[in-house]
């Protein structure tokens, strides 16, 4: 049976759960291909992979929410497409090592589809899809969290609030507030890049760079941080 190759014990280690349902996995990690070439009577990983798409979306907004109360919906949207993409989810197949056991035909496997990221991606989607079914959406819950931990920590800087950290600081050490200026603008209108300068007590103390004037503060208002904490 396929549960019993050592890939698939690996994979409920990295996953931290065992299906009950054991034909449900076969099924997630069933690729169309596979079954046109060995023309075998079942299902190929689509339907779940309809499901999965559901269910993460579900999972990661929820997760998201509440990781970061303070977030404003466009940025919550803007950080869970990026999780969900087929990039992120491809990282996701690879960590877990689906691309080593996905069932693929012949042709497909020739053509590079171990690495193809729609493929892996597709397969991420059917496996979360196949734990839902399995186990219900509480218990689903609990792996995407567990699986997507550190890209959820990869991306928590975008929520951080340097600058209200960093006014904070400079008001508490200093007694005044923080300065920033423009020190170089460059590129075309529609694709500026920015770099700002932070000054306190006239002092620069940290530059960040970035795609709008808010971004480049941004940044510099970390630098000013670090500054602080080295000073």
């Amino acid at each position: 049976m396929i549960y019993e190759v050592m890939e698939i014990k690996k994979l409920y280690i990295n996953l931290g759960y065992k299906f009950k349902n054991h034909s449900l996995l076969l099924k997630a990690l069933t690729h169309s291909s596979y079954l046109n070439e060995t023309k075998k009577k079942r299902e190929s990983n689509e339907i779940l992979e309809f499901l999965g798409d559901a269910v993460l979306n579900l999972a990661i907004a929820h997760i998201l929410i509440k990781r970061f109360p303070e977030a404003k919906e466009g940025e919550l949207s803007k950080l869970r497409a990026s999780i969900v993409s087929e990039k992120g989810l491809s990282k996701i197949a690879k960590k877990l090592g689906l691309d080593e056991i996905i069932l693929l035909g012949k042709g497909e496997e020739k053509a590079g589809g171990r690495k193809n990221i729609s493929i892996l991606s597709d397969a991420v989607e059917a496996l979360f899809g196949a734990i839902y079914l399995d186990a219900g959406f509480s218990y689903t819950f609990e792996v995407v969290e567990k699986i997507f931990k550190e890209y959820l920590e990869e991306n928590e800087e975008i929520f951080k609030d340097y600058k209200s950290q960093l006014q904070e600081e400079v008001q508490k050490i200093y007694k005044t507030l923080p300065e920033y200026r423009i020190i170089e603008e460059k590129g075309p209108p529609h694709r500026k890049t920015f770099k700002v300068g932070l000054f306190i007590k006239g002092r620069l103390v940290g530059e960040g760079v970035g795609g709008s004037k808010k971004e480049a503060e941004k940044m510099a208002a970390k630098e000013g941080l670090k500054w602080l904490k080295r000073d």
